[in-house]
């Protein structure tokens, strides 16, 4: 059976993806809340590593530790990870330095040691990595949705989510010659969070009216892990119900 690295499995979108794909992969799972443990009801294909935080320095070393210990190495890596205590934005509208950089360091920096440790390591049988990213790395927030979009619509989280679509390229590039494959997906609105009256809204600037559902977050994952997408490389699948078309 192969196996799936995932971090930050236990989230709204991990969540499904991680019920979904235990049927058939081995999922190693990073997390940080146990509580949220519980919904896998102790599969037998899950194995859970407890991390105490994305801007840890060391965590990409102490995953390969653990993986090593384990002597297991993951086919695939899932990078899914993202730490919304950093969403915060002042008062004024301005978000804080420390906001900044660590969205960045967990977006970003954190997803490239661990892919690039990951994908250079002796034992390594790594073939293809993925990054979940989201349409604001393509477009801005649209003032509109929002009741007080200043101080609703955290800059560091787009400008991070853009660097990891960029980040997505340079590792195709970087790691075509070991045969690894490297995508994004950018996710639009998944219903789950949302009030009914952001939902509204949502929809009159979606073509397809409508907040996607976490499981519909299942599909492009699996098309990109499959043996018959080995011709992609590099790309960003946008997966939002057409909303960065208007």
């Amino acid at each position: 059976m192969e196996t799936i690295l995932i971090t930050g499995g236990t989230g709204l979108v991990g969540t499904a993806n991680v019920k979904y794909f235990l049927n058939n992969y081995k999922i190693l799972l990073t997390y940080r809340n146990e509580e949220k443990l519980k919904v896998f009801n102790n599969h037998p294909n899950l194995i859970p590593l407890k991390i105490q935080d994305l801007i840890d320095k060391d965590l990409a070393d102490n995953i390969i530790e653990y993986l090593e210990n384990l002597k297991i190495f993951p086919q695939y890596l899932i990078n899914m990870a993202c730490d919304l205590r950093w969403h915060k934005i002042n008062d004024d509208g301005l978000s804080s330095r420390e906001c900044l950089i660590n969205h960045y360091i967990g977006n970003v920096v954190f997803p490239y040691e661990l892919s690039f440790k990951l994908a250079n390591h002796q034992n390594t049988n790594l073939k293809k990595i993925i990054n979940i990213s989201s349409m604001y790395g393509i477009v801005p927030y649209d003032p509109n949705l929002y009741n007080n979009p200043l101080t609703e619509t955290p800059i560091q989280y787009s400008l991070s989510k853009c660097a990891q679509i960029h980040l997505t390229k340079e590792l195709a590039i970087r790691l075509k010659d070991k045969g690894i494959f490297v995508n994004c997906i950018s996710y639009g609105g998944i219903n789950g969070r949302a009030n009914d009256d952001f939902k509204k809204k949502f929809e009159r600037v979606t073509p397809l009216k409508r907040m996607m559902e976490p499981e519909e977050t299942i599909a492009p994952v699996e098309f990109l892990l499959k043996e018959n997408s080995h011709y992609i490389t590099g790309q960003n699948i946008i997966v939002d119900g057409g909303r960065t078309v208007w």
